[in-house]
């Protein structure tokens, strides 16, 4: 007797978004494994961002579909939610909080028991190294404070599905790597991941499964090294999308 197919932590099927005459997601179908710690990486412009939006409920698609754990993110938008962890890139927080208030609030909106908050919120505190800016407001904290407070909200529900728009961009290398040994530890125990990034060093070393996708499409997916067909991440990245100039530069710019 065969083995039904785990369901997908993430499918997309078919996403359309345009904003005006651009068309940003062009038909995009994708899957990603529950239990997978899965990359996505673009050029700018791919349509990364308004894909992982659609995928999470903050931006409709013109067409196509959505589900997480088999909810359709636009049908049942609050149970879906309840299982989404999301880092969106660029969305304001309510930063006249401090950030064990901001925590607390994302915790109650949540749900989540009251007598099981403030442990929560004392733990992402410590694990995100913010125990000493706990009470000092959010519109106070530096770029990478602020990443970490966001991270944190993302996890306080302990979602099964975590979405990353550039973690790690503005974060000093050690907050870096206590966060990679936590998502290592949340994928371990059957959570899945997807982090959009730049870093094709850090989607080489940290996940398992990739997607490159430029022009709001997939041009490939899977498992990394299936992905990366016997090359680096970075040039089979370059191949697929192009665009790469092999000149030095202008002949004013040397230094000669």
């Amino acid at each position: 007797m065969m083995s039904e197919t785990p369901t997908p932590a993430l499918q997309l099927r078919g996403l359309v978004k345009r904003f005006g005459e651009k068309i940003a997601v062009a038909g995009l179908d994708l899957d990603v494994p529950a239990g997978s710690f899965f990359g996505l990486v673009g050029p700018n412009g791919a349509g990364k961002t308004t894909t992982l939006s659609m995928a999470t409920g903050l931006l409709r698609p013109d067409a196509g579909t959505a589900h997480v754990h088999g909810i359709d993110v636009w049908t049942n938008p609050v149970e879906a939610k309840r299982t989404i962890g999301n880092l969106a890139d660029g969305v304001r927080l309510f930063d006249r909080l401090t950030g064990e208030q901001l925590i607390t609030y994302t915790a109650m909106m949540f749900g989540i028991p009251r007598a099981e908050i403030a442990p929560r919120v004392a733990d992402l505190l410590t694990m995100m190294d913010l125990g000493a800016a706990a009470g000092t407001i959010v519109a106070d904290y530096s770029a990478g404070m602020t990443k970490k407070v966001a991270l944190a909200c993302a996890l306080v529900h302990a979602p099964r599905l975590l979405v990353l728009d550039e973690p790690f961009e503005s974060v000093d290398p050690v907050s870096a790597a206590n966060i990679e040994d936590v998502l290592r530890g949340y994928t371990a125990s059957g959570g899945s991941v997807i982090v959009s990034s730049h870093s094709m060093d850090l989607v080489q070393r940290m996940c398992d499964h990739v997607a490159i996708i430029a022009a709001g499409r997939v041009l490939a997916a899977g498992t990394v090294d299936d992905v990366r067909s016997g090359q680096s991440l970075q040039d089979r990245f370059v191949a697929l999308v192009g665009g790469r100039h092999s000149s030095q530069g202008p002949a004013w710019l040397r230094q000669s």
